[in-house]
């Protein structure tokens, strides 16, 4: 078991060293997030619903932004739990810290958790694995075991660390050069690929691609991840993890029915009914909430006040099983997120879940943006990757235009071919749901003529 003075460091990826300044090393963190460009994209970049449209839904930046607000709130009850029921254990900084900059460490980390995630959701990410299982005759010699294994099982999250710490070309080293202790929090699955394994709750999917193993190594050490095995290397999840993953799976289970909602997909009584019962059985004062009720009768207002109740009410269920399951949190053990342990505890969580997965993500809109986001990134990709792959004696003309529309940061000629894969992975995977679609339909000749 890690010390819960060891958890945490002001170290930061390009060795920058500790500041004084008015702000801490972690609300930096947050600020820095805040003014990258891989956060700015996020805005359109497809949630769930398709973008844009008549009616405002989420997107990827806007969810960012709600997660880390429930984020900072679970940062914050947590760390006085921590102060408060094991002061004896920490010293003066580990006080401060849990007293006041969980709860900043926590919100960044939530704000930063999809930059890895491409352009139209899930889709998107099994656009690219797909490609590369599809081509595996021709490409898998190319690549080791273990470079191969990152391709065909493309994953946000590792991208995620990719993109907050990789060195592009021509840039500054360390990426956004965000403290180890932000990076850690979204290690969701501190593994490589080759360890994906299901079952285990930090193997489900994989969370850093071989080139930057080394620096997620150093991330561990610093902040006292548990090493579970070497080769392949696996890690124990951090403990802040828990605290991301519990915010982000509030938010999405819940604010995904407001959307569907607002869009008429979701009636109002079935949306009401599903929320109303989901606070009924936190056993808060439903007779307040149906006084409350009587005086809104805007069917959007309904909605957004019983979803900021039902919010409230998963943020304290959370922390309950947060407190309740520390000593497994401490020592790696814990095999399941928080939220899925309470939804096998409360059928109303069950019943949103069904009624999700039949109502909201196999509604036609979902299905057809899935379908058509999957076609635009394997096309993309399949314009590119054969490029990059050819040597310049073997290059075409039509070869030199494709590599012109690469902009120079991703572009590692000198590099091996896993690195020039990465480079082209690193400008599609950044691409706006907008921007992809553009250059699809300009590659394929659907748009022809001069645009800026």
């Amino acid at each position: 078991m890690t010390s819960l003075n060891q958890l945490f460091t002001h170290q930061r990826t390009g060795n920058h060293s500790v500041v004084s300044a008015s702000r801490t090393d972690f609300q930096r963190d947050f600020d820095r997030i805040i003014f990258s460009s891989a956060f700015r994209r996020l805005q359109n970049k497809t949630q769930v619903f398709p973008l844009p449209g008549s009616v405002f839904v989420h997107n990827r930046l806007t969810h960012s932004l709600e997660v880390s607000s429930v984020g900072r709130s679970l940062g914050s009850l947590a760390g006085e739990f921590i102060t408060g029921n094991f002061s004896g254990d920490l010293n003066e900084n580990s006080k401060t810290f849990y007293q006041h900059n969980l709860s900043n460490v926590i919100a960044a980390a939530c704000l930063c958790h999809d930059v890895g995630n491409p352009a139209f959701g899930h889709s998107g990410e099994d656009a690219i694995a797909s490609y590369f299982e599809k081509n595996e005759k021709d490409l898998k010699q190319k690549f080791n075991e273990k470079e191969w294994a990152d391709l065909i099982n493309f994953e946000g999250n590792a991208n995620a660390i990719r993109v907050l710490t990789h060195q592009q070309k021509g840039k500054d080293v360390g990426g956004t050069q965000l403290t180890f202790t932000t990076l850690a929090s979204i290690a969701k699955y501190p593994c490589e690929a080759i360890a994906r394994k299901k079952g285990f709750v930090n193997r489900k999917k994989f969370g850093f691609f071989q080139n930057e193993k080394e620096t997620f190594q150093e991330m561990a050490k610093s902040t006292g991840i548990l090493e579970e095995n070497n080769e392949p290397l696996i890690y124990k999840r951090h403990p802040f993890v828990w605290l991301v993953e519990a915010a982000d799976d509030i938010c999405y289970n819940i604010i995904d029915m407001e959307d569907a909602h607002r869009l008429g997909i979701v009636s109002t009584s079935d949306c009401e009914n599903l929320f109303f019962d989901l606070i009924k059985s936190e056993n808060q004062n439903t007779d307040r909430v149906e006084e409350k009720l009587k005086f809104i009768t805007n069917s959007n207002e309904r909605i957004s006040y019983l979803r900021a109740k039902v919010i409230n009410a998963l943020i304290n269920q959370s922390l309950h099983l947060f407190k309740s399951n520390f000593n497994e949190i401490l020592d790696g053990t814990l095999n399941e997120a928080l939220l899925d342990i309470y939804r096998k505890e409360n059928p109303t969580l069950q019943e949103i879940e069904r009624f999700s997965i039949k109502k909201i993500y196999n509604h036609k809109a979902v299905i057809e943006i899935e379908n058509a986001g999957y076609n635009v990134m394997y096309e993309l990709l399949n314009h590119f990757i054969p490029t990059v792959l050819k040597s310049k004696d073997k290059q075409k003309s039509y070869d030199k235009m494709a590599l012109k529309l690469l902009p120079e940061q991703f572009v590692y000629n000198e590099g091996k071919d896993y690195e020039k894969v990465l480079g082209v992975l690193d400008f599609v995977s950044g691409m706006t749901d907008n921007y992809a679609t553009d250059l699809y339909r300009k590659i394929k000749g659907i748009d022809i003529g001069m645009t800026m």
